[in-house]
């Protein structure tokens, strides 16, 4: 009895994924039930963490952790070595388990065909909440974007989309989330265009502008976003202004590339501490504990301190000392094991830069009469640039936050001032330089997976012709006639490769007599089943040969051929397919 529903529910399921792959307008209508799921997500994960902070440091319901005079430094320490040590022990225990490094969404987007785990989504949650609820100095936002893009993730894979479709939705997942922490549905999407896609189309604009539309509803719909940037309105911007948020932006870029160059060092002096690797976080939080005894603003992310701070008539030195202990706190955070983001970190941080510049600036040229507010939102978005990427997301972000578009427009100048230094002194946003620290040498969220799964293995010729290397010419002539294979691959008595020999060549020889290893080609250059297409291509362009053996790295043992017209035809073909994908083509 129980035979038929279930067979009915397969059918159905079936036809539901035939249906959504094929109509446009359902994957919207899935972006939009993605985005409100993220948006329920991030109300969920900031509410607890307010709750975190108010029971740890008894603070108000209406009060934020990073905007109080100050905190009780027991609690400070207790919470924030207890929180290190949860984290510690949670490393350890997913070491012992020998449990992959988690998979982040421009990881996935670039490598992986968008796929990524929910279960590892929910680690990151838990990491993030711990980390941020306990005081440590960083945000929300990757504990956000993770779960958004987790289950946007699962969402597709469920439906069985294809591959560019699967990376959509995984950045309509990060776009809400990131809408609705903002409550700023361009700057989510711009976010997931920038960070997450890589590429801006026809085809993801739909599913992607919907999920942060529908992600900022929700939010709204549930009592607000947890970042709202509120400032005093900026005055009108005169043609020296813009230069000046110019100069602003390559400041913030050589601040940027420092924090990220220094981030390297501070986490290569935990790495050489005699302390445990589960210790380390709570060797951070005891750094974090006395940076919070000096002032509580390096606590948290920093939204309760920019509330605080951006009204306030703050002296340089006030503002230098800020932005040195916030950018150490953050680094610390992270390279001892907590966990978070820094996008609002470096907003933060941004601001206070930005204050900095007006004071200096006016000190310097007192007729520049450079408006303190304008500089203070130029600087959120170029910090956020340097940092984070993204120069239309930041510009987006203060056009949202400010209402004014006429900043925005000298904003989004500093911008890419900010972004054209850094990628020409570094070459990387933090969250890909943090990648490069792991090994990948990927610059962001462009779709470059399909170059690793396109194998040597998955190319070969798996019965290639194959001949002993102690044979003789008249052996081989007999067994390899003209017409045949082009190419003959050699094996030594221990069965590994020993070259490849020419079938025209070899016929074209006057001694019968002769031993064909004598006229072996690249004995010591074989493709590995490993490479990847890229790597084989440039092979066959150093080696100059139309064909190469494919041999176990190790034990060299021959596992098949590979043709150089077939791996350029596959090789154009997925790229043509890759490039299609970006421009919303089939």
């Amino acid at each position: 009895m129980t035979i038929l529903p279930r067979r009915s529910l397969a059918a159905s399921t079936v036809a539901l994924r035939a249906i959504v792959r094929s109509n446009a307008l359902l994957q919207v209508a899935v972006a939009i039930v993605v985005g409100a799921i993220a948006g329920v997500c991030v109300i969920a994960m900031t509410k607890i963490a307010e709750l975190a902070h108010i029971w740890i440091y008894g603070l108000a319901f209406d009060e934020r952790l990073s905007a109080r005079a100050r905190v009780s430094p027991i609690a400070a320490l207790t919470s924030l070595c207890l929180g290190g040590l949860a984290l510690g022990l949670m490393d350890r225990w997913r070491r012992a388990r020998k449990s992959p490094p988690t998979v982040d969404p421009i990881e996935a987007n670039a490598l992986h065909g968008g796929k990524l785990s929910v279960r590892d989504g929910l680690v990151v949650v838990a990491q993030t909440l711990i980390s941020n609820g306990c005081g440590a100095s960083v945000g929300l936002e990757a504990g956000y974007a993770q779960i958004g893009s987790a289950i946007a993730s699962r969402t597709g894979i469920l439906l069985r989309l294809r591959r560019q479709d699967l990376r959509t939705l995984v950045g309509c997942g990060a776009a809400g989330a990131i809408a609705a922490a903002f409550a700023a549905p361009l700057t989510g999407a711009f976010y997931a265009f920038e960070l997450i896609v890589g590429a801006y189309s026809l085809g993801n604009a739909g599913p992607i502008i919907a999920a942060s539309l529908a992600a900022t509803l929700t939010v709204k719909g549930l009592g607000g976003a947890p970042y709202l940037v509120t400032a005093p309105p900026p005055a009108v911007l005169t043609i020296t202004n813009h230069l000046a948020l110019v100069a602003l932006g390559l400041v913030s870029a050589a601040l940027g590339v420092g924090a990220m160059r220094a981030a390297a060092l501070v986490e290569r002096v935990f790495r050489a501490s005699p302390l445990p690797r589960w210790a380390r976080p709570v060797a951070g939080g005891i750094i974090l504990a006395a940076f919070a005894s000096y002032t509580p603003q390096v606590l948290g992310a920093g939204h309760g301190a920019l509330d605080l701070d951006i009204p306030r008539a703050l002296s340089a030195p006030t503002l230098v000392t800020l932005i040195v202990l916030k950018l150490t706190a953050c680094l610390v955070s992270l390279a001892s094991g907590f966990r978070g983001g820094l996008f609002f970190a470096s907003i933060f941080v941004g601001a206070l830069l930005g204050k900095l510049f007006a004071l200096g600036a006016g000190a310097a040229f007192p007729t520049l009469a450079l408006d303190p507010t304008a500089c203070i939102f130029a600087g959120m978005g170029t910090l956020g640039v340097a940092i984070v990427g993204g120069p239309l997301t930041m510009t987006f972000l203060v056009l949202e936050s400010s209402g004014d578009l006429a900043v925005a427009g000298g904003v989004l100048a500093a911008c890419i001032a900010t972004s054209l230094a850094v990628r020409a002194t570094f070459g990387y946003s933090f969250s890909t330089w943090r990648l490069h620290l792991r090994g990948e040498t990927i610059l962001g969220a462009h779709d470059v997976g399909w170059i690793r799964d396109l194998t040597v293995a998955r190319l070969m010729d798996r019965n290639p012709p194959i001949i002993g290397s102690s044979a003789m010419l008249s052996e081989f002539r007999t067994a390899h006639p003209l017409g045949g294979a082009h190419f003959v691959i050699l094996r030594d008595e221990r069965g590994r490769y020993a070259g490849l020999v020419s079938v025209p060549e070899a016929h074209a020889q006057g001694e019968d007599a002769a031993s064909i290893s004598d006229l072996a080609r690249l004995p010591s250059t074989a493709l590995h089943p490993e490479d990847n297409v890229k790597k084989a291509m440039a092979l066959f362009e150093s080696a100059q040969s139309e064909i190469l053996a494919v041999a176990d790295a190790e034990t060299g043992a021959i596992l098949g051929s590979l043709g150089e017209a077939y791996a350029a035809r596959r090789y154009a073909a997925e790229t043509d397919r890759a490039a299609k994908g970006v421009l919303g083509g089939g």
